[in-house]
């Protein structure tokens, strides 16, 4: 190969990075901004001081990012982590359990167990990912709608904010499509910068220090706040994230993934941090088109979003200031936009089998409606509502006439 073809090759493939790469970074700023606040509070509502939710905070941050970059690197797929935000809005519902950060502490020990068990049991581990592509379709699908309604929502509620966004984000999708979401994350920096001043700089950067946390082992908040948090873990986070890799046909291992997840949820408990598990609405953008046209290099925009993570938790002060002087309904816009490829992906491979149309709309209705049942969230109650109307109406198949 002559030197200038070396050199042609090498160009290409530094510009084939930067959209997996820029996607991965806007997935972690948005992961981050959409929950760290409820993760706070939650740790809080269980006993916990400032110095100990700090320290959880960054505990999770390092987690995920770790998480985001091995599993990833090794299995060559876009298999993302996040921290579970229905378990933090769990902790802030059960701030009646305990006072007690020791035993809470405990409780989220032994949800990562459970987490761990999942993944050493074959068959159990084989149950929670085997899910029917309309199903898992509908339910991602489900997921993202109300996602990808904020951008319409902050043109009403901001519009000197969120319209230019929107308008920078319609007009490189058309010209630049993998420019689109970096450029409208730095629009809405600029808007963010431009509105708050300097204010933001003034608060505290100092970065959070890990404080350890000797777990007490008490029954009845182990009942009562352990297990349930395990339910709505397994339920609301690590299900519809198999089922979004599924979506976009990965098929991660789930011992590995559960294994993993539930050993640093073991780990990360005695430094504060509530749990880890597979990440949903993030991983459909990095395990979208929007990521990479070739499905093989997804893997990149992960790690990516592993090493903002890392950068996020040592940075917590800082970038924690600057998100808390945005509207949120301005990341949650940006978020939206990027998603829209990937709820146009689910939309598609929901209704592609006419036979199960019906149970794929009930599956996104129940989903996209938000409602919670038991403390369960909305996604897994659209499975189950999915599932019984396609067991129903397949048992209902017309016969052939003869």
């Amino acid at each position: 190969m002559s030197a200038g073809a070396l050199k042609e090759s090498a160009t290409g493939g530094g510009r084939e990075l930067v959209q997996p790469i820029s996607t991965g970074i806007v997935a972690a700023i948005t992961g981050f901004a959409s929950s760290f606040v409820l993760v706070i509070a939650g740790l809080r509502a269980v006993g916990a001081s400032e110095a100990q939710a700090s320290s959880g905070l960054l505990t999770l941050c390092i987690l995920v990012g770790v998480a985001c970059i091995a599993l990833p690197w090794y299995f060559r797929m876009p298999i993302s982590f996040a921290w579970s935000t229905p378990g933090a809005a769990l902790l802030v519902a059960a701030g009646a359990t305990t006072d007690d950060f020791g035993a809470a502490v405990g409780a989220f020990l032994v949800c990562g167990a459970l987490i761990a068990l999942c993944g050493l049991w074959p068959a159990l581990g084989r149950a929670i990912t085997s899910i029917p592509k309309p199903l898992a379709g509908s339910m991602l699908a489900g997921i993202l709608f109300p996602i990808c309604l904020a951008p319409i929502q902050a043109s009403i509620e901001q519009p000197l904010l969120a319209l230019p966004v929107v308008l920078v984000w319609l007009m490189l999708y058309r010209l630049a499509p993998r420019w689109a979401v970096p450029a409208a994350m730095v629009v809405a920096a600029v808007g963010i910068g431009l509105t708050a001043g300097t204010d933001w700089l003034s608060a505290p950067t100092s970065a959070p220090a890990a404080v350890f946390v000797a777990p007490l082992f008490d029954p009845l908040v182990i009942v009562s706040l352990g297990l349930p948090l395990f339910v709505v873990t397994m339920a609301g986070q690590n299900v519809p994230g198999f089922a979004v890799l599924s979506t976009f046909g990965y098929r991660p291992p789930p011992r590995s993934v559960l294994v993993w997840s539930g050993a640093g949820t073991m780990v990360g408990s005695v430094f504060g941090a509530h749990n880890i598990n597979l990440a949903a609405i993030t991983a459909a953008l990095m395990a979208s088109p929007d990521a990479h046209r070739d499905p093989s290099k997804r893997w990149i925009a992960t790690v990516a979003s592993g090493f903002g993570y890392l950068v996020l938790g040592l940075g917590a002060g800082l970038a924690t200031a600057l998100v808390a002087a945005s509207p949120p309904i301005l990341i949650i816009a940006v978020a939206g936009l990027a998603l829209l490829g990937a709820l146009v992906t689910s939309v598609t491979g929901a209704l592609e089998q006419p036979e199960h149309r019906i149970s794929a709309i009930a599956t996104f209705l129940v989903t996209a409606s938000g409602i919670t049942i038991v403390g369960i969230g909305s996604a897994f109650w659209g499975l189950v509502v999915g599932g019984a109307f396609m067991l129903w109406l397949g048992w209902r198949t017309p016969r052939a006439v003869s």
